[in-house]
């Protein structure tokens, strides 16, 4: 997605408030329905709203899943207003697209798609107020300066409150905004400084509401059993024996509407509390239709891909060169076979949702990550006007790409159709790990030559993955593009799919999180077999001029970047110095969402394959600004804490199409002990425009790990989790 950048049909729109208080609104919409609209009638979800007592409420645009943007977006917005921001106080605002643009938390996508429009609202709002002060003293607006929510005019030592000058700047005619001048980063006092998330002290006393919190007057509960092997619709279930139990106001059979992604066919439990709902739903007792993916299952896909590979690729993704001709005759040759699994979300906050169906309409409260996306399902799902469902945005408690994904609000709507009463749907653990939206596991086949210099001359990968014919499952697709697609003069990439009935989509860094341990993996087994030191070997290797073939669209990788942050991280870590027996250094890299990230990991093996990560040490560039250095250095740990999980245990195997782990204790997190003791991040800036940082730095950190338990012990990993292979954490 390119940023939303605000032209010439763009504008700003003011009203004044009562007490004479003015709102600023940036209206991403046509001017033409924009002009439609008279003060009067401006909305009430504007981004900045000044009361005439000086108090400023900022609006937080996007869905907050403890990523931090409910921090960093109004930080842009206070920076450029200048705001005070220890007294500026942030809501978090309801979906309402027309007056916000995109409102959604995923693909690292808030910093790049908002970063220019919201200094502009800000830088707006600043010269309205300055013009303000300016009609009022009569005296050029170009003798006055903003600071600290007052406007100063230094010749006459005068100066006011944004408070006071409210109801004047409401009287004004909004200027373009692109004409407005933005500060230069030299004057930041806000953007670029370490600031608390506004949250932190609610999180840690116990009293911010997450969605699982939130409830409303006269609300019911509600539980739903799903089939364990998805999209299998209801054949019987004991209704009338369950609707006679304490509490249980209802009990009903829902049909699928077709998508596994959205509402499949179970049975509802509504109950005064949710404590009757579960009790009532583990008296439950459902048979299933048959259904195709019955008959799947993780060993069948093993065999179904150890059967593809026997045969070449069903279908070319690129072919560049000879690539059969430069393998042949390549000084060197290496094979791997390379697979991980699928795994689920896991977000510490199991999915839920709140629904009300009262006069024609539907009011939801929900965490998700796309709440217009969940809307449109709502509405199609339901077959009412999209108008007429209202969707509040809730505090979740984690999402990692799991709240993209609208099934669970799709859910409560429907069952809330059903009742005149407003109905609360909460999942169990169970129910959020067996009904997940899953990354796709995988399978690859590489083949590579170098030559008697140590440089690649042939790749070529056999992809294994899931869908049909040549189209992928959600997320389960492999670009053309990937590193070191471009730098290898002969590179060849096929796939074959197998069929699959389970429901696949994005997990935090979707594809990045299993093609680079692959691909990084296999780019050391290449050096080892060239003789070359790891880093030296892809600095070489970035060094090269990136060569596409027509056709296929470039994925913006810059080579010179990626040069940077390995290098950084090689200086940071102390690369090539001595290490005690049994213990490596491991380097990784990727490009993901907009994200250049290399990391080294230090690590210790016992004699037993006990793991420990002694240290990580992170580089990375993501632009010239970093909005929020405190929560971008979160962003970064929590990535390589994450992707330690998924390294080490997680997976999510399948058997008759159900899902086999259903809890934490067969699907482990990482804990405090086992994370590493140290995490040194650095970033390196380059004059780009900034981007996100939910995802790309997790991918590198799993084949750093891996590398480095190659390079402590011997042993490569070609396969994950790391305890298939009798490791664990010491």
């Amino acid at each position: 997605m390119a940023p939303q950048l605000l032209d010439r049909r763009a504008f700003l729109q003011v009203s004044a408030l009562a007490g004479g208080g003015v709102m600023i609104g940036t209206y991403l919409g046509p001017v033409s329905e924009a002009l439609a609209q008279t003060p009067a009638a401006f909305s009430p979800n504007a981004f900045i709203t000044i009361a005439a007592n000086g108090t400023i409420t900022l609006i937080a645009k996007n869905p907050e899943v403890g990523q931090g943007v409910k921090t960093m977006l109004p930080m842009i917005l206070a920076e450029e207003l200048e705001a005070d921001w220890k007294t500026v106080k942030i809501v978090q605002g309801d979906l309402d697209p027309e007056a916000y643009g995109p409102q959604s938390a995923g693909g690292s996508q808030s910093t790049p798609v908002n970063w220019d429009p919201l200094r502009q609202a800000g830088a707006v709002g600043r010269h309205m107020l300055i013009a303000a002060a300016a009609a009022t003293w009569d005296v050029p607006a170009g003798e006055l300066q903003a600071r600290l929510g007052r406007v100063h005019h230094a010749a006459s030592n005068r100066s006011a409150g944004y408070g006071e000058l409210a109801a004047r700047a409401a009287t004004l005619t909004p200027p373009d905004p692109k004409t407005v001048a933005l500060k230069d980063p030299k004057d930041y006092t806000i953007i670029g400084k370490a600031t608390p998330g506004i949250d932190n002290r609610a999180i840690v006393t116990g009293t911010l509401t997450f969605s699982s919190d939130f409830t409303v007057p006269g609300m019911l509960w509600a539980q739903y059993e799903k089939a364990p092997a998805y999209g299998a619709e209801v054949a019987t279930a004991n209704l009338d024996e369950v609707r006679a139990m304490p509490g249980v106001r209802h009990a009903f059979i829902l049909k699928g509407d077709g998508d596994i992604q959205s509402l499949v066919g179970g049975v509802a439990i509504v109950a005064d509390s949710w404590w009757q709902a579960k009790a009532a739903r583990d008296r439950l007792q459902v048979t299933w239709q048959d259904h195709p993916t019955m008959r799947q299952s993780s060993a069948s896909f093993d065999q179904q891909a150890e059967a593809l590979f026997k045969a070449p690729p069903a279908f070319s993704i690129t072919n560049v060169g000879d690539v059969e001709g430069a393998l042949s005759s390549a000084t060197k040759t290496v094979e791997g076979t390379y697979s991980y699994p699928f795994i689920a979300h896991a977000p510490l906050e199991p999915q839920n949702a709140l629904a009300h169906w009262h006069d024609g309409k539907m009011e939801i409260w929900a965490p998700s990550q796309t709440p217009a996306r969940g809307r449109q399902m709502v509405a199609k799902s339901l077959g009412i006007d999209e108008a007429a469902i209202t969707f509040h945005l809730l505090h979740g408690g984690g999402g990692f790409g799991r709240r993209l994904y609208n099934d669970s609000v799709v859910e409560a709507a429907a069952i809330a159709r059903q009742i005149d009463r407003p109905v609360k749907l909460q999942w169990t653990r169970e129910d959020d790990m067996r009904h997940d939206i899953y990354r796709p596991g995988g399978y690859h086949r590489l083949r590579a030559g170098v030559d008697a210099a140590g440089r690649i001359v042939a790749w070529h990968g056999h992809f294994v993955s899931y869908g049909e014919g040549e189209r992928f499952a959600p997320s389960a697709n492999l670009p053309a593009t990937e590193f070191p697609a471009g730098y290898v003069a002969h590179f060849g990439l096929g796939a074959s799919l197998i069929p699959l009935g389970v429901p696949t989509g994005a997990l935090r860094a979707p594809r990045s999180n299993s093609v680079a341990f692959v691909y990084q993996s296999f780019l050391d087994e290449l050096a080892h077999a060239a003789g070359k030191d790891p880093v030296q070997f892809r600095l070489d290797l970035l060094s090269a001029t990136r060569q596409l073939p027509e056709g296929i669209n470039n994925d913006g990788f810059d080579g010179a970047r990626m040069h940077a942050v390995v290098k950084t991280a090689a200086e940071m870590a102390g690369w090539g110095r001595a290490v005690p027996k049994g213990t490596g250094l491991g380097i990784a890299c990727y490009y993901s969402h907009r994200g250049y990230f290399a990391e080294v990991a230090e690590v210790i093996v016992d004699a037993d394959k006990g793991v420990r990560v002694a240290k990580v040490w992170v580089a990375g560039d993501v632009g010239r600004q970093i909005i929020n250095p405190s929560g971008a250095e979160q962003q970064m740990q929590g990535s390589v804490i994450d992707g330690l999980g998924e390294l080490m245990a997680q997976e999510i195997t399948y058997e008759n199409g159900a899902a086999v782990q259903d809890n934490f204790n067969r699907f482990p997190l990482v804990r405090m002990r086992e994370a590493p003791p140290v995490i040194e991040s650095k970033f390196v800036l380059s004059d780009n425009a900034p981007s996100g940082l939910g995802e790309p730095a997790l991918p590198p950190i799993l084949p750093a790990v891996t590398n480095a338990i190659f390079a402590a012990t011997g042993e490569r990993i070609r396969s994950l989790p790391l305890r298939k292979h009798g490791y664990y954490w010491a």
